[in-house]
């Protein structure tokens, strides 16, 4: 294990703040080899600080800054917000990555707090039923989870400027395509990431 805070691929910075993660996805690269070589495993979470001592140099390149690791982000809220402000005084665009189930999580309104912290945030939806959901992703927080989600989305766009819903492209084109209509309902845009092995 190692104490890898931040990464670079290609122009973004990812912040990695924890390994906790409320699912166990099937297709997680959690369950694979290392993720583009690097190990995200880490021997103790970060402090704000120490996240923000991580950063080598802020170029004015990095086109934007991304909280995504190998664990679920909003488990670490107060330091996404202290972090965010840091990046925004230098002029940094904020994107947060979450499974969307930040409120089951804090038992807060987390879409509030990130006013203002994020500029965008993509929420991974991977399933349209919560069935289909329970049997890909695994919730700790079981049939709440898929709802939570989608009640999530609704609230973001209130705080947030830019929502994106994922799905992984393991669902079949069909789950796809009503995925696009689920999206399309809470006015958000869709997403279809590739599934990296």
């Amino acid at each position: 294990m190692n104490n890898t805070y931040t990464y670079k691929i290609g122009n973004k910075i990812y912040i990695n703040l924890t390994n906790r993660c409320s699912n166990c996805c099937d297709f997680c690269i959690r369950n694979t080899d290392d993720f583009h070589a690097l190990d995200l495993w880490l021997r103790k979470e970060p402090t704000a600080k120490e996240v923000i001592a991580s950063f080598e140099d802020l170029e004015t390149s990095d086109e934007e800054v991304v909280f995504c690791g190998y664990g679920e982000p909003t488990y670490k809220l107060p330091e996404i917000i202290e972090i965010a402000e840091y990046l925004h005084s230098k002029n940094k665009k904020v994107r947060l990555n979450t499974n969307g189930q930040g409120e089951l999580i804090t038992g807060g309104n987390v879409a509030k707090q990130l006013s203002g912290a994020v500029d965008s945030i993509s929420i991974s939806l991977n399933a349209v039923t919560k069935e289909k959901y329970n049997d890909l992703c695994h919730p700790l927080y079981g049939e709440e989870a898929f709802e939570a989600i989608l009640k999530f989305t609704r609230e973001c766009k209130k705080y947030i400027p830019e929502v994106t819903l994922s799905v992984v492209d393991v669902i079949s084109l069909e789950d796809q395509k009503i995925a696009q209509k689920i999206a399309d309902e809470l006015g958000v845009n869709l997403r279809i990431r590739k599934y990296e092995k």
